[in-house]
């Protein structure tokens, strides 16, 4: 479908009244200007990619497209230490493109890496009809399930049995139809995956064979001021002490889930210096630091009592007229990935090194 896709989105909506407000001469400046800190450069064949994760025992970045589908960017071996990247563009290379699901983009994505698979969150960005999460394996990147979290089927057979015989050879299981945007995943230790909902706020829960089981829902996702609750629930990780890190991104409200008690067990983390207002993605750099792009483009969130409190500690200012959207790290260093490319017949894309400063 192309990056026509999102319009109508929230974020993409957004990301448009921010490019649109600067001027032509200030945007070819941002983008002619050298950048101070280490950059990966890519040639993509579409304008909008949405989430990067490192890969590093296959020595690549995983890209999900937001006009659907999920490409490689292999890095060789002759600049894997980052030395001197500025005027080497790589290539991204597609590995995924799933026929029966057309029309959606592939959005969030996280490394199950006990488990040897990927997990991308696959959407419907437009009218908000379907979410899913499908998995697939880091070698053969044969998809290994498909869960259906809402709307209609993906693939609408008119003989029933057709249809029942087809989401059970395609593995994949139904819940609801409400309206809903999937966008970020996580997955714990066990091997199952955690959901954000930015429209309907609640965190979908598949476990490790792709079953949807209950959903984590909350009244303290939702916010009295209207405008809080344009984009909701966003950035997800899972903390290797046993819970999930959670941002709302309207009203910048980061919550710690215990996942095992789900609904019942979810509170405020106090944010005691900064604002995470426009957070997006989230990565761990460890278990007391929490990397959040947006905007600004990245900042750097600590924590010394196991995420009761927390402050920013650093932020990072990237290509802004590009707009971070996630983080990885490669080697101990921070590099954030932008949803714009530019350039043309090819467009190119960036994954900035992220050097916080207080």
């Amino acid at each position: 479908m192309g990056y026509i896709s999102c319009i109508f989105s929230t974020k993409f909506l957004l990301s448009i009244l921010l490019l649109s407000a600067i001027p032509i001469g200030i945007l070819i400046g941002l983008e002619t200007a050298r950048p101070s800190t280490h950059v990966y450069q890519y040639h993509s064949n579409n304008w909008l990619r949405e989430c990067v994760k490192w890969d590093h025992p296959n020595h690549r970045f995983i890209v999900s497209y937001m006009e659907g589908g999920v490409g490689v960017v292999n890095v060789h071996d002759s600049i894997q230490e980052g030395t001197t990247t500025d005027h080497v563009i790589l290539d991204e290379i597609t590995v995924v493109k799933d026929a029966d699901l057309a029309g959606n983009a592939s959005v969030g994505i996280v490394i199950d890496r006990p488990r040897n698979r990927l997990l991308v969150v696959v959407v419907d960005v437009i009218w908000n009809r379907y979410s899913g999460l499908a998995a697939y394996d880091l070698s053969s990147w044969q998809r290994l399930f498909l869960a259906h979290l809402s709307g209609p089927p993906v693939v609408l057979l008119h003989n029933h049995d057709a249809t029942l015989h087809y989401l059970e050879h395609h593995h994949i299981t139904l819940c609801d139809d409400e309206k809903t945007l999937a966008d970020n995943v996580a997955v714990d230790d066990e091997g199952n995956a955690y959901v954000s909902d930015a429209k309907a706020r609640k965190i979908w829960k598949v476990n490790v064979d792709g079953k949807v089981l209950s959903p984590i829902t909350s009244p303290l996702f939702t916010f009295k001021e209207w405008y809080k609750n344009l984009i909701a629930l966003n950035g997800i990780v899972y903390n290797p002490d046993g819970y999930l890190l959670v941002v709302h991104t309207t009203s910048g409200a980061l919550y710690k889930i215990d996942p095992k008690n789900g609904s019942a067990s979810i509170k405020f983390v106090k944010i005691g210096a900064g604002s995470l207002v426009l957070a997006d993605g989230l990565e761990l750099l460890s278990p007391s630091k929490l990397v959040v792009a947006g905007n600004p483009s990245g900042r750097l969130l600590e924590s010394t009592d196991g995420w009761e409190t927390a402050s920013v500690t650093g932020t990072f200012w990237g290509p802004v007229h590009r707009l971070a959207t996630s983080a990885t790290v490669k080697d101990g260093k921070v590099y954030l990935s932008f949803l714009f490319g530019l350039g043309y017949p090819k467009r190119k894309h960036v994954l900035v090194e992220a050097n916080f400063k207080n």
